[in-house]
């Protein structure tokens, strides 16, 4: 406008400033806010471009929260690029479906929880949808056949993504998986512009094959959280972020995710984890979702315990054992299974499934 006063730009920015604080979803306990610096968002913007095959005129659905870094991330990195953003309230197949038929598309974010219902638009509408670089996230959490549906849907590979609000795409988001299969492999490359450890419990570095938590350096890293001195002196260590993640490296440099360390399962002695069970059992057609959880036992201290959610009720507790004993030592295997719907796991805003409330289930 003619009349419009100039807009007074600041003369210089320090990059370690603050441009968002998100907040972790805080699934045992209070969330934190995460600080996320103008170095760090702009890293994430480069990690993106380097590691994926989005290009800069790729365009952007933000459907999910605004609170939550699958939006806010990609749609500042799209804007840092001048690509379009497309803003959806929540997740409606139909407006993403018709988004994606009208641009060409950067990565669509799919979260576990939303996957189902966009098959099923999907296959009731068949849509003609233009270029999708990539689609998903978090492939250890959906069934196989779901990936294998939406990729062959849509068109466009999965992404095997491992990130988090305080380290953006990194530290291990870089392999995708082709349209159409399930039979993949659900190792992680390591991201750009980081560099990652696995420790023990003493900081030292583990060796190949061996279990350890995830600790990560890098341009990507947020500044810490907000107000909460105590909270950074524990998860940052000379500089790098603890993320209480627990991971295995190959020999190849790729990682296998474990599990979260505190859902880690203590039984007689043994460390049983969650995520390893879990993945057994979303590898079967049968199985349309499930989660192992910690049970207090007076022999054992801790077992693990599965709620399933299964595809019709032909699927026995003894069938789900027999498929547990094929694959998983015994001390792993399920001591108690139960059936429940798709709808009643509880769920953060993201898709994820809340253990610490199933817990009180038992």
């Amino acid at each position: 406008m003619g009349n419009a006063s100039a807009a007074i730009l600041p003369q210089s920015l320090d990059p370690e400033e603050g441009i968002v604080i998100l907040y972790t979803s805080g699934t045992t306990g209070l969330p934190k806010g995460a600080l996320i610096s103008h170095r760090a968002q702009i890293a994430r913007m480069c990690a993106l471009r380097l590691d994926t095959v989005i290009r800069e005129q790729d365009a952007f659905i933000a459907w999910t929260p605004m609170f939550h870094m699958a939006s806010t991330d990609q749609l500042l990195n799209a804007l840092m690029s001048g690509s379009t953003v497309i803003i959806i309230d929540g997740l409606k197949p139909d407006a993403i479906t018709d988004a994606a038929s009208r641009y060409d598309l950067g990565w669509l974010v799919m979260l576990p929880g939303s996957i189902k219902p966009m098959i099923k638009h999907l296959k009731k509408t068949k849509p003609k949808l233009k270029s999708i670089a990539c689609i998903g996230a978090m492939a250890d959490l959906v069934p196989r056949q779901e990936v294998a549906d939406l990729t062959e849907l849509m068109g466009a590979p999965y992404l095997n993504s491992f990130g988090a609000t305080e380290t953006g795409l990194p530290p291990a988001s870089a392999a995708l998986i082709p349209p159409g299969i399930t039979d993949y492999s659900l190792s992680k490359r390591v991201n750009s512009l980081c560099e990652v450890r696995l420790i023990d419990a003493d900081g030292k570095e583990v060796n190949d094959g061996e279990t350890g938590e995830l600790t990560i350096r890098g341009a990507t890293v947020f500044s810490g959280y907000w107000n909460s001195e105590e909270t950074n002196a524990r998860d940052f260590d000379g500089g790098w972020f603890r993320m209480g993640d627990l991971f295995r490296r190959n020999s190849d440099g790729t990682l296998d995710f474990v599990d979260r360390a505190k859902y880690m399962i203590k039984s007689g002695g043994e460390n049983i984890y969650p995520a390893e069970i879990e993945r057994i059992l979303l590898a079967d057609a049968r199985i349309l979702d499930a989660v192992v959880i910690r049970k207090q036992d007076t022999q054992w201290g801790e077992v693990p315990v599965a709620f399933i959610s299964r595809k019709n009720e032909e699927l026995t507790e003894d069938e789900v054992e027999i498929l547990c004993r094929t694959k998983l030592a015994s001390y792993k295997r399920p001591k108690e299974v139960r059936f429940i719907e798709l709808n009643e796991f509880p769920r953060s805003t993201t898709g994820k499934i809340q253990r610490h409330e199933m817990e009180n289930w038992l």
